[in-house]
């Protein structure tokens, strides 16, 4: 058996150097490419990825890694032992263009079909969360880690997250109208899984595509501060699907809140 806890330094360490890396190129005049599926990639992705899987490889040579731009260059990798990591090396890559800092590091650790292990690190903003099973922690501005728990829902209402860069306005109105809603807020990349996570916000619904590295790291921080991850009707969101898309999905702080 893996163990989470001793690993989790580590792979914190390689989310601040990869982030460090997405800096260097952040402040410079940087080139923006446009991969197949029209999406942008930058140089600060592909250097913040040749980081972390040069390090997962050094500390979990048996364990396969799934990582976007691999992935995009036409990577096969086996995850029928359902045991794997998955990596996003900058989450919010439009973001990063549009220069408003909110944008992430991933990386997850599936470990028998669901996420066990994530760091997601925000390097603008210099806040890394992380989580093993059943502890999630935040460290900001080089302070000591300090643990971080989902909120009761304010009786005011609930504070709803929506994508800065990818809404679908009329799933999105519909899904959250039984709801008593005090705020809408739009927040990039998987920093919004962190928000919840940290009894910033309450709930955010997705009906735009993401990929399972989209949401590991964010789903086992989520998981281990008290909340959960679904399908909107309530289902279970699976790993390692064909093609690693997933369906809508709907990160709740708690259990799903009451309606109107």
């Amino acid at each position: 058996m893996i163990d989470f806890y001793r690993m989790l330094p580590t792979i914190k360490s390689l989310a601040r150097e990869a982030g460090k890396a997405i800096l260097d190129v952040y402040g410079s005049d940087f080139a923006v490419t446009r991969k197949d599926d029209a999406s942008p990639v930058t140089e600060a992705d592909l250097r913040a990825e040749a980081i972390i899987l040069a390090g997962l490889r050094q500390i979990a040579p048996d364990i396969p890694i799934v990582s976007e731009e691999a992935m995009s260059a036409g990577a096969q990798v086996d995850v029928s032992g359902g045991r794997f990591w998955l990596v996003d090396p900058l989450d919010g890559t439009k973001e990063f263009v549009n220069r408003n800092g909110e944008f992430t590091v991933n990386i997850g650790l599936i470990w028998d079909g669901a996420p066990r292990l994530g760091v997601l690190y925000a390097p603008v903003l210099d806040r890394m969360f992380a989580a093993v099973p059943d502890e999630a922690s935040v460290e900001e501005k080089g302070a000591a880690p300090r643990p971080i728990h989902c909120r009761i829902p304010p009786e005011r209402g609930l504070t709803v997250l929506s994508s800065r860069s990818h809404r679908n306005p009329e799933q999105f109105e519909s899904f959250i109208r039984p709801f008593s809603v005090s705020e809408i807020r739009n927040s990039g990349s998987s920093l919004k899984f962190a928000l919840i996570a940290a009894g910033e916000a309450d709930l955010y619904p997705r009906f735009g595509p993401t990929m399972e590295w989209d949401i590991a790291a964010g789903h086992a921080i989520l998981a281990a501060a008290g909340g959960c991850l679904s399908q909107p009707d309530g289902s279970a969101l699976v790993y390692g699907k064909p093609g690693f898309t997933n369906p809508p999905f709907v990160a709740w702080g708690t259990e799903r809140p009451a309606l109107r």
